[in-house]
């Protein structure tokens, strides 16, 4: 910076109190905004949906635990996620997920989440699910929810450490899952694995 030179402003803060300034009706352009979005509160229950996140999930989501739409092998994750905003550990997250219809269809989706902050603390969590579509997929019958959730990482290039990190395993439980898993689907290999589930459509 040239010697008597101001300084730039710090674009991100004029926007913010721009937006202060300007006002208007957040609320109710988040109710009719065409993206899924939703409030959950720090134990973890929905208290807030849009008209998008209703007609993917229904309309009786509000006032239960966010798990309950989550399908199973993918619960240990979403709150895993869920749990590192609450603490602080994360400013966001995104992934894929696994969500269960009003009719108990399955929905894949991408969410993304912040965390709702009140004097520094986490009292909630917003997000919004994107490109929300019909999961083509099942989780094999033989497969318990922890083998199937390894097996959709697994498919989706995941080392052996990196689904450690990300289930918050260590790396002999995730051999033994891996292990296991192999056995329930008859084949000898990681790549064998992933390929009949390609096969047969049980990853999304």
């Amino acid at each position: 910076m040239r010697h008597g030179s101001r300084a730039e402003p710090n674009v991100h803060s004029v926007a913010m109190s721009d937006l202060r300034k300007i006002g208007g009706d957040v609320e109710g352009a988040m109710e009719n905004i065409a993206i899924p979005s939703y409030v959950i509160d720090a134990s973890g229950v929905i208290r807030w949906t849009n008209d998008a996140a209703r007609k993917v999930v229904g309309g009786d989501a509000v006032g239960r635990q966010f798990t309950s739409l989550v399908a199973p092998e993918d619960v240990h994750r979403a709150r895993s996620m869920f749990a590192r905003k609450i603490v602080g550990n994360a400013k966001s997250t995104e992934g894929e997920c696994c969500l269960l219809g009003e009719n108990g269809e399955r929905i894949a989706v991408d969410v993304s989440s912040v965390p709702l902050l009140q004097g520094g603390h986490a009292i909630g969590v917003f997000g919004q699910l994107l490109h929300a579509v019909p999961a083509t997929t099942q989780p094999h019958h033989a497969l318990t929810p922890r083998q199937a959730e390894i097996l959709r990482l697994l498919e989706h290039g995941r080392s052996t450490p990196q689904i450690a990190e990300e289930l918050h395993l260590s790396l002999a439980t995730v051999r033994n899952h891996i292990r296991h898993m192999l056995r329930a689907l008859g084949v000898h290999s990681r790549l064998e694995a992933v390929a009949l589930a390609r096969q047969e459509q049980l990853v999304a």
